[in-house]
């Protein structure tokens, strides 16, 4: 890829240069139109952790209509109940009636599922073209139309899982794997955005150290640490369902009866390790996006120690949450990309 300059400081000229080769006209339309996915995706993430966060999972408690309509109702009074299954209420709390229904309803826990459902259609809609545009690679390159392939089927599979969150009544398990299949999907998308190209980004890696195998290790523990990170979420969906009485900044002290929050939260510790070991034994990377990615990986890590820390002593905080979230879907992104352009450099290693 072409080299650009890079400034001698981080600031915004450093970021403008860190993505400007991305935005080149070397990335085709293939690359692009993944790339858009992939963005969506990470969108999404963010908007789906801010509805749990504001306990609006069943602000739109039918699928695929919200409260029985294709516009969502802003007041109790917008809705027709003759168009409620109240059957499929009942199928997840027998207690259910058109009373508790009204007495439940909340305007803005509808309308924030309803923009969460709606900014989910451009992933759907990015992942098709991406996978129209992939069967040009069939005989070429197989592998990224398979990717193609592998990242419509997930984004499906997800809208389908995001369908039985909802009428399980939030069930704990599927919406661990709904994390777990949104991860897959960004890595299967970097996956075809970097091999979709004429040429690819690269990472020269400093010859007689073992950085791949330290990215490799930081990648699966920080995948392991997103799979507990989303069972300790759905602690927190528990607390603010089941115990509305306990405010936020108590949140912690009754989270450390779990084993699972515990182990989260210690596990922490070791990926900060590992994340300062990666860091310094990858200080003699080449290559403009690596040198920038390197950088990207270690102030994702601080700033997850951070943000972990202020869960854990003071508040389990909305904003907090939803960052939290949302740069560990980043996390993963950087890591994988970095094992993808990962070469051996024939360069001896720097004292």
């Amino acid at each position: 890829m072409e080299a650009y300059p890079v400034p001698e400081r981080p600031g915004i000229a450093y970021v403008i240069t860190a993505i400007r080769p991305l935005m080149s006209h070397k990335m085709n339309i293939f690359q692009k139109t993944a790339l858009a996915a992939l963005l969506a995706t990470v969108l999404l993430l963010f908007v789906g952790a801010i509805v749990r966060v504001s306990g609006s999972g069943l602000g739109c408690p039918d699928w695929p209509r919200c409260w029985g309509a294709l516009w969502p109702p802003s007041s109790i009074e917008e809705v027709n109940f003759e168009n409620i299954d109240l059957e499929k209420f009942q199928r997840k709390d027998a207690d259910i009636t058109v009373e508790k229904l009204k007495a439940e309803f909340n305007p803005v826990h509808v309308w924030v599922e309803y923009i969460n459902r709606l900014t989910s259609f451009p992933v759907g809609l990015f992942s098709l073209a991406t996978l129209l545009l992939g069967f040009g690679y069939r005989k070429r390159r197989p592998a990224v139309f398979l990717g193609s392939l592998l990242a419509f089927l997930l984004v499906l599979t997800n809208a389908a899982l995001g369908a039985m969150v909802v009428r399980s009544g939030l069930k704990p398990g599927i919406i661990t794997l709904h994390m777990a299949l949104a991860i897959i999907l960004l890595c299967v998308l970097v996956f075809v955005i970097h091999r979709g190209g004429e040429m690819r980004a690269k990472v020269c890696l400093p010859a007689g150290r073992s950085i791949w195998w330290t990215v490799l290790i930081l990648f699966a523990l920080c995948v392991g640490e997103g799979v507990m990170g989303s069972q300790v979420r759905e602690l927190t969906d528990r607390l603010a369902l089941e115990n509305k009485d306990i405010p936020r900044a108590e949140w912690h002290e009754t989270l450390e009866g779990s084993t699972v929050y515990l182990v989260h939260r210690s596990f922490s510790w070791v990926i900060l390790i590992s994340a300062v070991f990666f860091f310094w034994c990858s200080r003699g990377i080449s290559g403009l996006m690596a040198v920038n990615c390197r950088w990207t990986i270690f102030s994702i890590v601080l700033s997850q120690m951070g943000l972990g820390i202020l869960m854990s002593h003071v508040s389990v905080h909305p904003v907090v949450q939803v960052l939290h979230i949302g740069l560990s879907a980043l996390l993963v992104i950087a890591l994988f990309w970095m094992l993808l352009g990962a070469e051996r450099s024939t360069r001896p290693s720097p004292a």
